[in-house]
């Protein structure tokens, strides 16, 4: 697939009011994906800061006088005529009222709302990060000591983690083990079990498909309450699971891992060239440590997945 000649640099803002909702400005009719609803700002110009940038757009689009807060991500985008960067910053102090000053629909959202307005490709994925855990938790096998995979599971959950993928290759112990972590941990995470839908289906929980399974599957296999993630490796993949309506998606490996020390990873420039052809949320997963969100968000990506970076050492 060819790729557009022309890039630009847009600087975009969260904007919070005291009640904790969002602003969205709406595009004109005479814009490009008229119609849709974005995270207000604009494009930077020649010899512009990301701050001077967007403090001019908000002036411009909303007659607010902003204080630009801390950087929330960057998301790289490919569509048809041009090369995508949106760099994305919190604004919780302004001055002045805000409303549509160039003819556009403003509108302020909860942000348990937000996924039900339609967007661009790129400010997709920003929903997903105000949305949605950086980490992702990826079980290691139980092995004999049950109790104290367990422990680890509860300490970890303790810790912060939100989301997990369980794991349990031994067909023979993953029923009885998928009823305790949702019995016990269910109502704190949300719990998605490694391939097995028909076990994610009767416990109503989440599930986690194989890049083997993408291309198999003609429809979502869960309802929209039960998440459904996958594993992908190349753009066929991602743009399978994106079709399929997964919620998101790991890809990787990024980095060299320490159950694959001589497997190549990917590297974070194939992660960004992947990440920049579809609008699905994913994770970087491969050599990662819960550190690596902010690195994972420089690169588009939603977060961190991992087993060992992320699972306590008791």
């Amino acid at each position: 697939m060819t790729s557009p000649s022309r890039s630009i640099h847009v600087v975009a803002a969260v904007i919070t009011d005291a009640r904790g909702r969002i602003l969205l400005n709406r595009r004109t009719g005479d814009s490009d994906m008229a119609g849709l609803w974005e995270f207000p700002g604009g494009k930077r110009e020649p010899g512009e800061t990301s701050e001077q940038a967007l403090i001019r757009e908000l002036r411009e689009e909303l007659g607010i006088e902003a204080e630009v807060g801390e950087w929330v991500m960057d998301v790289p985008q490919i569509y048809p005529d041009k090369r995508l960067r949106l760099e994305v910053r919190r604004v919780q102090h302004w001055k002045g009222t805000a409303r549509g000053r160039e003819g556009q629909a403003i509108t302020w959202v909860t942000p348990d709302k937000l996924s039900r307005y339609s967007m661009p490709p790129a400010d997709l994925p920003v929903v997903a990060a105000l949305r949605q855990p950086c980490h992702y938790l990826v079980t290691p096998e139980p092995g004999e000591n049950e109790d104290a995979w367990l422990a680890s599971l509860e300490a970890a959950i303790a810790g912060g983690i939100r989301r997990i993928q369980l794991r349990t290759p031994l067909a023979a112990r993953r029923e009885a083990l998928a009823r305790t972590v949702v019995e016990r941990f269910g109502k704190h995470a949300e719990i998605l079990l490694n391939r097995d839908i028909a076990l994610a289906r009767e416990l109503g929980v989440g599930v986690h498909l194989g890049s083997e399974q993408l291309l198999q599957l003609q429809a979502r296999p869960l309802p929209e309450s039960s998440p459904v993630a996958a594993s992908c490796h190349d753009l066929a993949q991602l743009q399978a699971a994106q079709q399929l309506g997964c919620d998101f998606a790991v890809l990787g490996p990024v980095q060299a891992t320490v159950s694959h020390p001589d497997a190549a990873g990917l590297g974070w420039d194939a992660f960004v060239a992947l990440r920049e052809r579809v609008s699905l949320p994913i994770y970087a997963i491969g050599g990662m440590a819960a550190g690596d969100v902010e690195t994972a968000r420089r690169h588009g990506g939603l977060g961190v997945a991992a087993i060992r970076g992320l699972w306590p050492q008791l």
